[in-house]
């Protein structure tokens, strides 16, 4: 697309912190390809083994917001997610390698023994705050804000996810890492709710000029609204490269299957598990069952189904959250 050389420079020199030090291995999975009876080429871009902060697709993300709340001057994140929020993790460890304060909104009720991801939100010693439902979710975050500044503090908001423009050039960067590490696969499938690893993913194939399709599988929300989201990202994303965001967001075709949902958002599926089980028993790799599994599910689906050509390469994009199996 116009503009793409400049901008994938703009991309390669944009200030991030050193959260993801070496690229995250991609490895064959050969042997779920044989327990689904044969197929196309499977393979597996590993984030759930980036060692910051248990890893996953929000250590990307967090790399460029956090970078910008040191040159803003902030002393505290904030942000939001359910109690088991693998974003909330990160943030947590971001702030506490920054020496920040860290506030996180939940909803939910507080566990009366923390487990998994709450457990290390505490472990991280970030202050949660919890609210009944995610609609008091921004309500609270503006409450804290206000008393982070009463009390004289630089507070940096970060939305949900971390699906910001800002937030998703960390996908955008990682699809050159991966081409650093062999041909681009002719699919990616993986595990999209907020938008912003999906919006980065397509930015990042259309500024390389790749043919590759990008496949989000939902846990949570409809196509349309997902769908509407990476769009909305994608548009953000082109002041911050120098391209117009427009023709960004129109430059690949935005993807995304929500047959997978079951019954909601943390909920596991007969699906998920399969999935799940399946990775373990084949390739000794582990998916939570309510979110990444789901995106697993997706591609087991497809491959079963013969909707992908056998001759094709497939990449799943592991995004982590392997720390919500301990729920």
């Amino acid at each position: 697309m116009p503009g793409a050389r400049a901008a994938l420079e703009r991309l390669r020199t944009h200030p991030a912190l050193p959260l993801v030090t070496t690229p995250t291995p991609i490895q064959e999975m050969a042997r779920l390809r044989a327990a689904l009876g044969g197929g196309p080429r499977l393979l597996v871009k590993r984030d759930d083994a980036i060692p910051f902060g248990f890893g996953g697709n929000k250590v990307r993300k967090l790399a460029f917001v956090g970078a910008q709340a040191v040159a803003d001057g902030a002393d505290a994140l904030v942000t939001t997610g359910g109690i088991q929020s693998n974003h909330a993790r990160v943030t947590a460890a971001v702030a506490a390698t920054l020496g920040m304060q860290c506030v996180l909104i939940a909803n939910g009720t507080r566990q009366e023994r923390p487990t998994a991801n709450a457990l290390l939100d505490a472990l991280l010693g970030a202050d949660v705050r919890y609210v009944s439902s995610r609609e008091e979710r921004n309500a609270a975050i503006d409450d804290a804000v206000a008393e982070l500044e009463r009390d004289g503090r630089t507070p940096f908001r970060i939305p949900l996810g971390a699906s910001t423009p800002l937030g998703a050039l960390g996908f955008a960067h990682a699809v050159g890492e991966m081409l650093d590490q062999g041909p681009a696969p002719d699919v990616i499938y993986h595990s999209s709710s907020s938008g912003g690893t999906q919006a980065g993913l397509l930015a990042g194939c259309a500024l390389h000029g790749l043919a590759t399709r990008v496949v989000g599988v939902s846990p949570d929300d409809p196509v349309a609204s997902i769908a509407g989201r990476v769009r909305e990202v994608m548009q953000g994303m082109g002041s911050l490269l120098g391209v117009d965001g427009a023709a960004l967001a129109g430059a690949r075709p935005i993807e995304v299957d929500d047959a997978f949902i079951g019954d909601g958002y943390g909920v596991p599926s007969d699906a998920s598990r399969e999935a799940q089980r399946l990775a373990a028993q084949s390739e000794a790799i582990f998916v939570d069952n309510t979110y990444t599994a789901k995106a697993l599910a997706g591609l087991i689906a497809a491959v079963r189904a013969r909707r992908i050509p056998e001759d094709a390469t497939v990449l799943f994009w592991h995004t982590g959250g392997q720390v919500g199996i301990f729920a």
